[in-house]
């Protein structure tokens, strides 16, 4: 428990849940009161995860703020939620991006709003749900509930090819949805053999001692659902129709925290209840990385429209995550969580920056864009900040996340590291180029110098998230002193040993 007290966790949890119900009772016609409502339950959602950080207590390794009850005896399934410093910063993300997914859609989206407030506020109880869930089959609950608002969110206001993208997207994380529950249930009966009772206690499987070969059939399913949402190569094809066909508002949460639910199963679940496995398949997981890097980054310099080249970028970004992550060293690992919070930030700040140019040019395509600087100073001032952040600029978010990964794949591996700085020198090409070619040049079209410059609620939008850039990259110890702990005690899980059958 922590100072503050029971149920803090649970108020962070299911407070979007609350606020969803409750926009059940509001009518479809007060727009502005169900924006206003769902801003006010994110905006709380953050004031809790500031609260929640302030008070998360450095030097510890385990889990804080722990919230749990016996919920199906017969089984051993408990309601159990807690969060330690690895979990802590994906909470944070989760409920920085939210409000600003809030705002984006407000006076963007008109057409059923009542139902786009209420997927998305039970999206974000999906996501909460899933960093802080101790419990497999809670965890699991939680992992299923963040697909179903996802499929009317992208299926109900995405664009023209919405249901194709949809349908993939759901087909492609439901078949790794499955392999995992057929894990979980595994995990379960194992318990049930070694110690005589059914449990999904995350904190008690470490303890089972698993023979090899179930461990290398285990993260084997663990590991396909939480690559595949990640997604890695060659699971990564749901994500560039998904990104595109994706409405603009909804990015700031499908970017920038979806895909990070993949990087935190792999490091929270594969590598501390699987040692003897991550030893085994460390290679194999390290070369789809290095592939994913190189074709992410190669894929996005052939790119002409704005959002699939920011797109691709991710497949690039989110492959040297796990490259740093099954580095296995304490800075691939502090690397890994770091990246993940700060390309949350840059990729909503591009994603929809991308949106406001597409609102004002009518079209993402890189050939109509040319001259904006002139007629749009700030924005380009923030789209500038934005795309230095992604390449890793000294000051900012991008360069303390890739800095630390790059340490900690050079400590294990020297060619997987120069493969990597490869991949970074491809994002600085393509990023760069793109806002050449955008801000800068030759105008394209009449209507270039009457085109508005940054304006009302995109102030509200933009302001925060270069904040955050800056305070990571000239602050990073905020992350590092909270995390240390944490990462060090998932290290020791995660280092193959001898294995031990337990007798029954």
């Amino acid at each position: 428990m922590g100072e503050l007290g029971l149920g803090i966790l649970s108020a962070i949890v299911f407070l979007p849940l609350l606020g969803a119900v409750v926009v059940l009772f509001l009518h479809e016609e007060r727009r502005q009161t169900l924006y206003g409502w769902a801003l006010a339950i994110t905006l709380a959602e953050f004031a809790l995860s500031l609260a929640l950080a302030v008070q998360f207590r450095t030097g510890e390794g385990g889990f804080q703020f722990v919230e749990e009850f016996l919920w199906v005896p017969s089984l051993g399934i408990r309601y159990a939620v807690g969060v330690d410093g690895v979990s802590l910063f994906f909470v944070c993300l989760t409920a920085f991006l939210a409000p600003l997914a809030v705002l984006a859609a407000w006076g963007r989206v008109q057409e059923r709003v009542k139902g786009f407030t209420f997927w998305l506020l039970l999206l974000e109880t999906g996501i909460l749900g899933a960093f802080t869930a101790l419990d497999l089959v809670v965890f699991y609950i939680f992992w299923e509930a963040m697909l179903v608002p996802m499929y009317f969110l992208i299926g109900a206001w995405g664009g023209e090819r919405r249901w194709y993208a949809t349908l993939k997207f759901f087909l492609y994380t439901m078949a790794g949805s499955a392999l995992m529950l057929v894990g979980i249930l595994a995990l379960g009966a194992y318990h049930f053999y070694y110690k005589g009772a059914w449990s999904f206690d995350l904190r008690a499987m470490g303890d089972l001692g698993l023979p090899l070969q179930a461990q290398l059939w285990l993260f084997g399913v663990f590991a396909l659902a939480f690559l595949v949402k990640v997604p890695a190569f060659p699971f990564h094809t749901w994500l560039p129709d998904a990104y595109e066909q994706a409405p603009n508002p909804v990015m700031p949460l499908l970017a920038g925290v979806l895909g990070k639910m993949g990087i935190y199963g792999l490091l929270r679940f594969c590598l501390p209840l699987f040692p003897a496995a991550t030893g085994a398949y460390r290679p194999w997981v390290s070369a789809l990385a290095v592939i994913g890097i190189l074709y992410g980054s190669l894929a996005a310099l052939g790119q002409r429209d704005l959002k699939r080249l920011v797109a691709y970028s991710s497949v690039a970004h989110l492959s040297l995550i796990v490259l740093g992550l099954f580095a296995l060293t304490r800075q691939g690992v502090q690397g890994a969580v770091i990246q993940s919070v700060s390309h949350g930030i840059y990729i909503a700040a591009l994603f929809l920056l991308v949106a406001m140019l597409e609102e004002r040019k009518g079209t993402r395509l890189l050939e109509a864009f040319g001259g904006l600087w002139k007629a749009m100073p700030v924005l380009g001032f923030f789209l500038l900040v934005s795309v230095l952040a992604a390449v890793g600029l000294p000051g900012l978010n991008g360069f303390v996340g890739e800095f630390t990964l790059l340490v900690g794949i050079f400590l294990s591996n020297r060619a997987l590291a120069a493969l990597a700085a490869l991949g970074m020198i491809f994002g600085a090409w393509y990023m760069l180029r793109a806002f050449q070619q955008v801000m800068q040049g030759e105008a394209r079209g009449a209507e270039v110098a009457s085109l508005s410059d940054v304006r009302g609620r995109e102030w509200a939008l933009l302001v925060p998230l270069v904040v955050a850039m800056l305070l990571i990259g000239l602050l990073p110890n905020l992350l590092f002193s909270r995390m240390d702990a944490s990462v060090e005690r998932l290290l020791e899980d995660a280092r193959p040993g001898p294995v031990v059958v337990l007798e029954r």
